[in-house]
C-alpha cells in the first residue's frame, strides 16, 4: 500500500483523490489524511480519520470537495506501529510557529519514541514516533533561529535529518506553506520516488488498486509540479510517467512546482566529502542578478524584405521602422534605406518614440526591395548595475497617479476571456510567491522558465495567436514569448513592452532562426531605473548581442515593414533576411 504522497505546483491545483482501499471488501488503511494550505495562505486544512470504514463520508469529500484547492498537498496512508488508532496519531500532523501552519508526514518507523525534553515548546499530542520527531525538529529548527524552511539551511537541515535517521527508517515530507521538504530514508528501507511533471497535458491520472489521483478532473490546466511518492503510481492517460528514485540520504526543498535545493548525502560523493547541494535551476535563475560584464560592440545591421506579386501593383503605400534606437545605451552611427521604387512622403517620430519613414509607390512593380543598412554602437553592457544588490523593490509596486497614467498603455493585459486571464494570473503569482514577491527575481524567473519550458518551433504559431494560446501549448517563436512574458508582468502590475529589434546569436548558434529575421523580446519599466530587457527566447537579460530598432504596445506598434495595396497585386510572397554581424577592431 502506498504510505505518502505529496504535491508542489505553480499556482492552485484542484486534484480529485479517490481513496479505493476504503471500498467495500478492501481492508482499510488505519488511517487516512489529507493537508493542504487552501487560497494560497499559511494557515492549513486537514482530513483525517482514523479506523475508517469501508465507504466513508470523509474520503467522498477529497474526491468531490470543490474547496480542495492548493499549490502543495500531503496525503498519509497509515498503518499503525506506533500508538493506537486515534486521530491523534493519525497523520500529517499539524503545528503552528511563526505565523504559519506546518504540515509533517512520514514514512517509517523509529526503533524507539524520541523524549520531549522539559520546557520544550513543542509537544506531541498524541503518542506516535512520527509526531515526536516533528516536535523536536520544530525545537531545533527554533534554536537555528529559523521561522521557515525558506530560513533554513539546507545542508544542515539534511545533516540533523540524518542524525535521527539513525534510529530507525524516515521517508518524510514537510511543509510550512510555501515550501516542500522532502528527505529520502538513508537505508532504503522505505523508498521515495520523484516525478517532475511538466506541461502541455490534457488530462492526467495516476493511480494503483489503493488510490487515483486526478489532476485534471476539475477543469484545471496543465500546470509544472513535482510528485513525490513512496510507491510510484501507473499513469492512467496518454502522459508517460517519469518516476525517478530519490537518492537514499538526499534531501529537495521544492517551492511552486521548482526545485530549489537539492542537496546529496557525503557516501554518494567522494570519500570524507561534505554533502554537496546540486545546482537547480532555481538557483541557475538568479545567478542572472549580475550576469557577467559585458564588452561595448558596434554591429552591422543589413535587414532586406522582398515582396513578390502576380499581378502589377499599381499604387500602394508604405510605413518603415527600420531606424535604430539613438540613445545613452545605443548609439546609430550610420544608417540608410533604399527602395526598389517609391517616394518618401514624411519621416517622423512616432508616440512611442519609433521613427518612421512613410513611402508612397505610384508606379507599378511585381517586385518591391526595400532594404535597411545599418551601424551601431552597443553600451548597455552591465543592465543590473544601477545599484547594490542588497536593495530590492518588492510587489506590488506602487505608482504615483501621474506614473500610472504614463505607463497605463504597457499596464494593460490583452484582452482575453476572464477564465484564461484567471488562470494567467495564477500563473503569474506562482513566480512572485515562489520568489518572495522580490521583483527581480520573479522577473528573471519568468525569463528563464519560458526560455527553459517553451519549445522554439517555427510557423507553430499565427499573428492571432494569444498569449494564452502559447502558455497552453508551450510553444512558439520570438513573438509569442515576448507575448507571454508581457502579459505576465502587466497581471503583476509591472509595466512592459514590445520590443523589437535584431540580435547577434553568433556563426554556430543553435537557433540561428533567431538571427534571420526581426528578433522581439521585452522591455519592464522598473521603478526609480528605467526600461530594462528581458529576452525570454534565449533566457538572458539583453546587453549588446540586441540592436533595439521599435518599441510599442504589442507587436503592431513596432512592425519593420507594413503596407496597403490601393491597387492591383493578387497573391502576395514576402521573402526576409537579416543579416547582423560585429564589425573587428
Amino acid at each position: 500500500m502506498l504510505n505518502l504522497l505529496a504535491l508542489s505546483f505553480e499556482g492552485e491545483l484542484a486534484p480529485s483523490l479517490d481513496l479505493r482501499c476504503l471500498s467495500p471488501g478492501r481492508k482499510p488503511p488505519d488511517g487516512w489524511g489529507v493537508g493542504y494550505y487552501p487560497g494560497g495562505e499559511f494557515a492549513a486544512a486537514l482530513l483525517k480519520e482514523a479506523g475508517p470504514h469501508p465507504g466513508s463520508t470523509r474520503s467522498e469529500l477529497v474526491r468531490t470537495w470543490d474547496p480542495l484547492e492548493s499549490s502543495i498537498f500531503l496525503l498519509h496512508l497509515r498503518t499503525a506501529t506506533w500508538g493506537p488508532i486515534t486521530e491523534a496519531n493519525t497523520q500529517p500532523f499539524c503545528r503552528s510557529a511563526w505565523g504559519r501552519d506546518w504540515l509533517l508526514a512520514h514514512s517509517g518507523s523509529l526503533e524507539q519514541r524520541l523524549p520531549i525534553p522539559p520546557g520544550a515548546t513543542f509537544e506531541p499530542v498524541g503518542s506516535t514516533d512520527s509526531e515526536a520527531l516533528f516536535c523536536r525538529l520544530l525545537d531545533w529548527m527554533r534554536e537555528q533561529g529559523w521561522h521557515s524552511l525558506g530560513d533554513a539551511d539546507p545542508a544542515q537541515l539534511r545533516g540533523w535529518l540524518e542524525e535521527m535517521n539513525g534510529l530507525g527508517p524516515i521517508t518524510l515530507v514537510i511543509s510550512d506553506g510555501q515550501d516542500l521538504c522532502v528527505y529520502a530514508d538513508r537505508t532504503g528501507a522505505t523508498r521515495c520516488w520523484l516525478w517532475q511533471l511538466a506541461p502541455p497535458y490534457e488530462r492526467l491520472i495516476l493511480g494503483d488498486e489503493d488510490l487515483e489521483l486526478d489532476l485534471t478532473k476539475r477543469g484545471a490546466k496543465s500546470r509544472k509540479g513535482f510528485i513525490v511518492s513512496t510507491d510510484p503510481l501507473t499513469s492512467r492517460t496518454e502522459v508517460p510517467a517519469h518516476w525517478k528514485q530519490i537518492s537514499p540520504g538526499a534531501l529537495l526543498l521544492i517551492r511552486q512546482g521548482a526545485l530549489r535545493a537539492e542537496v546529496l548525502p557525503s557516501w554518494s560523493q567522494e570519500a570524507g566529502a561534505p554533502p554537496s547541494s546540486a545546482v537547480t535551476e532555481f538557483e541557475a535563475r538568479k545567478r542572472l542578478r549580475r550576469p557577467p560584464v559585458a564588452p561595448v560592440r558596434v554591429m552591422d545591421v543589413v535587414h532586406r524584405t522582398v515582396y513578390r506579386y502576380d499581378q502589377p501593383v499599381e499604387r500602394s503605400a508604405h510605413k518603415l521602422r527600420l531606424t535604430p534606437f539613438h540613445d545613452r545605451l545605443q548609439s546609430l552611427l550610420s544608417h540608410e534605406v533604399s527602395m526598389s521604387s517609391g517616394v518618401t512622403r514624411a519621416d517622423y517620430e512616432d508616440v512611442f518614440g519609433n521613427r518612421v519613414r512613410k513611402v508612397l509607390v505610384e508606379s507599378p512593380y511585381t517586385e518591391l526591395v526595400i532594404e535597411g543598412r545599418s551601424r551601431v554602437e552597443l553600451r548597455d553592457t552591465d543592465p543590473l548595475g544601477y545599484r547594490p544588490l542588497r536593495e530590492r523593490s518588492t510587489l506590488p509596486l506602487v505608482w504615483m497617479p501621474w506614473q500610472r497614467n504614463m505607463l497605463q498603455p504597457y499596464l494593460l493585459p490583452p484582452e482575453l476571456p476572464d477564465t484564461q486571464l484567471d488562470e494567467l494570473v495564477e500563473y503569474a503569482m506562482s513566480f512572485a510567491r515562489r520568489n518572495d514577491f522580490d521583483l527581480l527575481d520573479t522577473l528573471l524567473d519568468m525569463n528563464f522558465s519560458i526560455y527553459k519550458e517553451y519549445r522554439y518551433v517555427q510557423g507553430s504559431t499565427t499573428l492571432s495567436t494569444t498569449p494564452f494560446d502559447v502558455y497552453s501549448e508551450r510553444q512558439g517563436v520570438c513573438q509569442d514569448f515576448a507575448n507571454v512574458f508581457i502579459c505576465l508582468a502587466r497581471l503583476l502590475g509591472v509595466p512592459a513592452r514590445y520590443t523589437c529589434g535584431y540580435i547577434y546569436t553568433g556563426p554556430k548558434h543553435a537557433n540561428q532562426a533567431q538571427a534571420e529575421a526581426s528578433h522581439a523580446w521585452v522591455q519592464v519599466y522598473l521603478p526609480e531605473v528605467g526600461w530594462k530587457g528581458f529576452d525570454p527566447t534565449n533566457g538572458i537579460l539583453t546587453q549588446t548581442d540586441h540592436v533595439r530598432v521599435a518599441v510599442g504596445r504589442q507587436y503592431t506598434d513596432t512592425t519593420p515593414t507594413a503596407g496597403t495595396i490601393y491597387l492591383g497585386g493578387g497573391r502576395e510572397r514576402l521573402e526576409v533576411s537579416v543579416r547582423c554581424e560585429p564589425v573587428e577592431g
